[in-house]
């Protein structure tokens, strides 16, 4: 009976010490599979592409059923294989900041200190967690065992393809140009051969569009770069219906890329792709699918591509954007699950607002949201795990404090005994029954209930919540509740929430006077809603109807209403990619941490690229950027500047700046300037070429930076005319622009004052004077003659004042003055007059709906700078200070900060002579005082240097 238990006892320890070694390496037991993307996913949507194709096409003429069975077989194995490979977590998250496990936490985890946490402990733990996934055999062993898998499944898909198996063969393609983990072979020969064959027998779209990507950027030197043959496979892929391919056919189309500028055709394929987003979109629950998140520019997290402050991606209203702010957050050493325990703490302690906070990061799945309401989205910055149970467990936390129970009938709510009373502030509770209503509405971590969404809208409807009000208008407007169907109490609950300046509601009653066809209503509510912050539907609507007026208006606005159409389609075709977010998933590979991940990630960004998305060729030419180190083209370089990379990211940094990128402007100057990725060329035209792009830039207002260049090629004569003159005043536009330029400013002024000084010494004339304010006014004639030494590179200079003004080209005649500008009506002398006393160039109705956006901006930016204080404008010191030179007399500025550098240096000099003056006086005090204590009376001691001392001191 003993041995029998000993037996039990041992079996039971054993069973103990084994579930322990289980949970102890349980983290360690998920494969390292870097999985860039749901690979069965998007695999599963290109079968279902190619289902379109007859499947009765195979490589053999002979039909045979035992070969097809076999082919199928394989077919199917190679998918099931790929399955269980795929379907573990990702060793890698969106997050750009953190990388939070996703694996339950085991009981050993639970005993243990927090990896994450402060301290050497935590730090020794991480260190000991990276050896063991680096140096463990069973890691070692799991990494051969899914190699091994890969290989099978590359095998079975080679197998099936050559049985014929028309699937097998477009997955071993794709496979083997994103291959789904770093246990995967990546060969794009090998990819370009299967696409190709499978394109020749079945006309296949996905295949086409892929071929053309290889054809127009020459990937891994497969076939040579042929614009011809990319564009004929892209017209046919696009015909085929694949919305990539349309949306790079309308970007070719638009900016006459391998093929003549056409706008008109742009808008047929960008139309073409926007309305499949559209429907992809109405195919979700009420309200449509959910949007996905935007995505990141690499360079904002840095705080732009030259930095912060130096770019224009992180001055002025820029600053506030959540690129911008969680690339602060980065550098402060921040995580989003520092941020979520933060809020879990406050939340777990009764604070209302941090539940409902915390709510709302779980629902959308980001710390950041979209402007515009719900329905807008969140930024993919942010990106966090999303969990409805969590949401709705706080939304209902906060929902309960004032409604505390809910009525078996959920129509019935407004009986007594389901409210509490004397409610005047309900807090958080009706926005949490928004959102409650909501998953209720879509079925959302709940089953979809119409009767208790419309419960929660009605109850949050109670104290006027806009987005409750929105969402009742449209279960009224389309009858989701039996009975309960009425337009008009619709258009009420609209108008509502309209009138709280919510985007969705302008979206909903614009929609309503679209189909009614009063257009210019409807263009009204659509633009209020783009104002309001929607990113989708209003976009799409207003495409269509600037779309239809393009075809009925003569060739005049024609060209107007189409650069709106594609625009705005632009817009919609980019944002919808449920089906293929290449963005996210290149951003998700980029911070896989492996040089196969970082591959795929630009390898997809470039694929986007090709579509005309400006977010991926901003990253994609950031990541390839050869001018970003300050040592560059020395000896002590830290890499050698690659041409043919240099010349990729130049072609990218052009194309996203001419879609208004306007760092990506000044980059491109940069490598004129330095001669990477350009042709061969003098230097002289190299500058020439980047004084344009920097003048380009500078007009914008908005780039402190291309001030500033341009403010050193004017002094140094470089690309420009030597101009002093010239030179200051582009530095002054530099600190103007931007006050974090002073610094850089007043260096470059102060060596500026000295060549010029130097200049006129020599005997040179035109020099900047040192006494007399410069005033900083550019005539009609200077401006003139600015732009023609810019575009010509000439040297010839233009009268003055009162002499005749140089006549500029044809295409240079948006001067800020010109006499056949149109035509002349009464009022149009004090416009004109206005017009140059501000600064600002007299544009024709095109032009300034063109640069509205950066007026905007620098209204904007204006605003801002009067509300830093708290008096604001009518504070006349604070006037005074922030610009007064304008109604003060002429105050010689640089004789100020000589005087100010003059009393930095005397007060310098007084510290150094106090200070020697203090040292002198202690060593005199110091002196008599060692005298003294030599001849102090020593009582019985001996006196120093006597025999005897020694013989006290042993004595003692």
């Amino acid at each position: 009976m003993s041995a029998r238990k000993n037996a039990s006892s041992r079996r039971a320890t054993w069973l103990a010490f084994g579930l322990v070694a289980l949970a102890a390496f349980s983290a360690s037991a998920q494969p390292q599979t870097d999985n860039i993307e749901s690979t069965q996913s998007e695999l599963d949507f290109s079968v279902q592409q190619n289902a379109q194709v007859p499947h009765d096409a195979t490589v053999y003429s002979e039909p045979d059923f035992d070969q097809d069975a076999e082919a199928t077989r394989a077919y199917k194995s190679a998918l099931f294989t790929l399955s269980n490979l795929t379907a573990h977590p990702p060793s890698h998250t969106h997050n750009v900041f953190s990388q939070p496990t996703t694996t339950t936490p085991s009981l050993l985890s639970a005993l243990l200190p927090n990896p994450q946490g402060q301290g050497p402990l935590g730090s020794a733990i991480r260190i000991a967690l990276k050896l063991r996934q680096q140096f463990s055999l069973f890691r070692l062993r799991r990494d051969e065992e899914m190699r091994g898998k890969a290989i099978k499944v590359v095998d079975l898909l080679q197998h099936s393809a050559e049985l014929g198996n028309l699937d097998a063969l477009f997955t071993l393609g794709y496979i083997s140009l994103f291959p789904p983990s770093s246990h995967f072979p990546s060969d794009p020969k090998l990819a370009y051969d299967s696409l190709l064959h499978h394109a020749a027998l079945t006309g296949n779209a996905s295949s086409q569009a892929l071929l053309a990507f290889f054809h127009a950027t020459g990937y891994a030197d497969v076939v040579p770069i042929d614009q011809a043959q990319a564009l004929l496979y892209y017209t046919f892929a696009a015909q085929g219906g694949h919305k990539g391919a349309q949306m790079a056919l309308g970007y070719r189309y638009w900016s006459g890329i391998s093929t003549v500028e056409d706008c008109g055709r742009a808008v047929e394929w960008y139309e073409a792709a926007a309305d499949e987003a559209m429907s992809m979109f109405l195919s979700g629950p009420p309200g449509g699918q959910t949007l996905p998140q935007t995505a990141t520019r690499l360079s904002d997290l840095d705080g732009g591509v030259f930095g912060p402050g130096a770019s224009v991606a992180s001055t002025g209203l820029n600053v506030i954007k959540p690129a911008v702010k969680a690339g602060l957050a980065q550098t402060a050493g921040e995580t989003w699950d520092d941020v979520l325990e933060y809020y879990i703490f406050n939340a777990d302690r009764g604070e209302t607002d941090f539940a409902y906070k915390l709510g709302k990061i779980y629902y959308q799945g980001s710390i950041y949201s979209s402007a515009g309401g719900i329905g807008s989205g969140s930024e993919g910055v942010g990106r966090v795990p999303q969990d409805f149970h969590q949401a709705q467990f706080y939304f209902l936390q906060i929902a309960r404090q004032i409604w505390p129970r809910d009525p078996t009938n959920p129509l019935q709510h407004s009986a007594p005994g389901y409210k509490a009373e004397n409610v005047k502030h309900p807090g958080f509770a009706p926005k949490s029954a928004a959102y409650l209503g909501r998953m209720y509405l879509r079925g959302e971590g709940v089953k979809q209930d119409y009767a208790m969404a419309m419960m929660w809208f009605e109850r949050g409807a109670e104290f006027e919540d806009r987005e409750c009000h929105n969402l009742l208008g449209v279960m009224w407007r389309d009858g989701l509740v039996s009975g309960r169907q009425d337009m008009k109490t619709a258009l009420v609950h609209f108008t509502r929430a309209a009138g709280q300046e919510l985007a969705e509601a302008h979206v909903n009653l614009g929609k309503y006077n679209y189909y009614r066809g009063e257009f210019k209503l409807a263009i009204t509510y659509f633009e209020a809603a783009v104002r309001f912050g929607s990113t989708f539907e209003a976009h799409f609507y207003l495409a269509k109807i600037h779309t239809l007026n393009m075809r009925v208006a003569n060739e005049g606005f024609a060209a107007g209403f189409c650069a709106s159409a594609v625009s705005f389609f632009k817009l919609v075709a980019e944002r919808g990619v449920w089906d293929d977010d290449l963005l996210t998933d290149a951003e998700a590979a980029w911070y896989s941490g492996t040089e196969r991940g970082k591959e795929i990630a630009i390898l997809k960004w470039w694929v986007a690229a090709e579509r005309g998305s400006e977010m991926a060729q901003n990253n994609l030419a950031y990541v390839l950027d050869q001018d970003r180190s300050m040592l560059r083209l020395t000896r002590f370089a830290p890499i050698e500047a690659s041409n043919d990379t240099a010349l990729l990211a130049l072609t990218q940094w052009t194309r996203s700046a001419a879609q208004r990128n306007i760092d990506a402007l000044v980059k491109v100057g940069d490598y004129y300037y330095h001669g990477l990725g350009v042709p061969d060329e003098p230097e002289a035209l190299r500058w020439e070429k980047a004084a344009k792009y920097y003048q380009s830039a500078a007009d914008t207002q908005l780039s402190a930076l291309a001030m500033w260049n341009l403010g050193w090629m004017y002094e140094n004569g470089i690309g420009v005319p030597q101009d002093f003159h010239l030179a200051k005043r582009h530095y002054d536009m530099a600190v103007e622009t931007n006050s974090e330029a002073y610094l850089p400013v007043l260096l470059s002024l102060v060596k500026l004052y000295g060549r010029s000084l130097w200049y006129t010494l020599q005997g040179g004339k035109d020099g900047l004077n040192l006494w007399k304010y410069d005033a900083d006014k550019m005539s009609v004639a200077e401006r003139a003659r600015l732009k023609q030494e810019i575009d010509s590179g000439s040297q010839d200079t233009s009268q003055k004042d009162g002499g005749a003004q140089p006549v500029p080209h044809k295409e240079e005649r948006a001067v800020e003055e010109s006499e056949d500008d149109g035509k002349w009506y009464i009022g149009k002398a004090s416009e004109d007059f206005r017009r140059r006393r501000q600064g600002e160039a007299a544009r024709t109705a095109a032009a300034e709906e063109e640069d509205d956006l950066y007026q905007w901006a620098r209204e904007r930016r204006n605003a801002e700078n009067e509300r830093d204080t708290d008096f604001g404008p009518e504070d006349y010191f604070e006037a005074a200070i922030r610009g007064g030179h304008q109604r003060q007399e002429e105050v010689d500025e640089f004789t100020e900060t000589l005087l100010l550098v003059a009393l930095c240096g005397l007060v310098a000099l007084l510290i150094y002579v106090r200070t020697r003056i203090v040292r002198r006086t202690r060593e005199q005090e110091q002196e008599p005082q060692q005298d003294r204590e030599g001849q102090r009376d020593l009582g019985l001691f001996p006196p120093p240097g006597d025999p005897a001392r020694q013989e006290w001191n042993i004595a003692h």
